[in-house]
């Protein structure tokens, strides 16, 4: 095995597609491959994506658009960030966000309406030009604070209503998932699609499998003494003998300095991080001794990313963007759909 080894489920991925179609229940699903599909593969899961009945993908910026074109000639594509090379787009057939008045020519376009987050979007709505194909918000907590999803959905709904004719999207995961209200035309979902709870919680309560599998294994076992540490900064110090094993991943890889406290899975059975975790490896700490080469899982068979994003305070949207795949250092695997 190299490093580690970070195995893409595509079949899981279009369980999960199906999951949604069942949930929006008439309402397109547009997926969300942004950020390299949230880490996942862009081109590998905005394929399997549409093979399973999504019917748009979306991303970022031009660039990730552009590298899913190459790929997927006929797939439609739209950008979500603000617009820069217009004539590139144009020539792509993409699809663009505009958030200000400027509405470029020859290019679909989807306007976007700030409706309480506070970010990209017009205040009120102007006039839709004829290239105007669709009107989009973004959601700022659907999935913490209903009342205030509520009036979001009742302002989009009053500014939107006379142009009821262009595609109407609003949801994303936590709205397609839980808020039907939501949902109008098509549902722009990025995390769930992986397999992963808008809600940071077990994605199964809402019928979601994990897509993402990381492993690795000991690559040393030894037995501290009292008084011994482990990592920089002696973070662990053992007040009794104490085995360890050293697992080569590391926050280059991204597992975080933060994760010191989680769990990861030693030959199927959970055992605790210690110590401080370095650039290239980290310690868990062991209740007997075993051989070097004893698998190591870091997120699968049921250990969540969910529960590493708790121990970081952080949501699994940074830890599965962060998890690196780099032929060097790890390598990466594509499960077929």
């Amino acid at each position: 095995m190299a490093r580690s080894l970070v195995t893409i489920d595509l079949r899981a991925l279009q369980a999960n597609v199906r999951r949604l179609l069942k949930v929006l229940d008439g309402t397109e699903l547009w997926a969300v491959v942004k950020a390299d599909g949230y880490g996942h593969g862009a081109i590998d899961c905005g394929r399997a994506a549409l093979e399973a009945g999504a019917t748009a993908l979306c991303t970022a910026t031009l660039a990730e658009a552009l590298e899913l074109r190459a790929v997927l000639p006929d797939a439609r594509l739209v950008v979500l960030g603000p617009p820069e090379d217009i004539a590139a787009a144009r020539e792509a057939g993409l699809e663009l966000t505009v958030a200000d008045e400027r509405l470029p020519e020859g290019v679909p376009l989807h306007l976007k309406l700030d409706t309480g987050m506070g970010r990209w979007g017009l205040s009120e709505l102007v006039q839709p030009s004829r290239e105007v194909v669709g009107l989009m918000s973004h959601l700022a907590s659907a999935d913490t604070d209903l009342l205030f999803t509520e009036r979001q959905i009742e302002c989009f709904r009053g500014l939107t209503e006379p142009y009821s004719h262009l595609t109407r999207h609003l949801a994303n995961s936590a709205g397609a998932l839980r808020v039907p209200g939501s949902r109008f035309d098509a549902a722009r979902c990025g995390i769930a699609l992986y397999g992963l709870s808008p809600f940071g919680e077990d994605p199964a309560r809402d019928g979601l499998e994990p897509v993402l599998r990381w492993e690795s294994e000991l690559a040393q076992v030894k037995l501290l003494r009292p008084g011994d540490s482990t990592g920089y900064g002696r973070r662990f110090l053992a007040g009794h003998e104490t085995w360890i094993g050293l697992v080569p991943v590391g926050y280059a890889d991204g597992f975080r300095r933060d994760l010191t406290g989680t769990e990861i899975l030693v030959a199927g059975e959970r055992r605790r991080v210690i110590g401080t975790i370095s650039m290239d490896a980290l310690a868990v700490e062991l209740d007997r001794e075993v051989s070097s080469g004893t698998p190591v899982t870091l997120v699968g068979d049921g250990l969540l990313l969910e529960e590493h994003a708790r121990v970081a305070d952080t949501i699994t949207y940074e830890l599965a963007c962060g998890i690196g795949a780099r032929p060097e250092r790890s390598r990466r695997a594509v499960s077929d759909a």
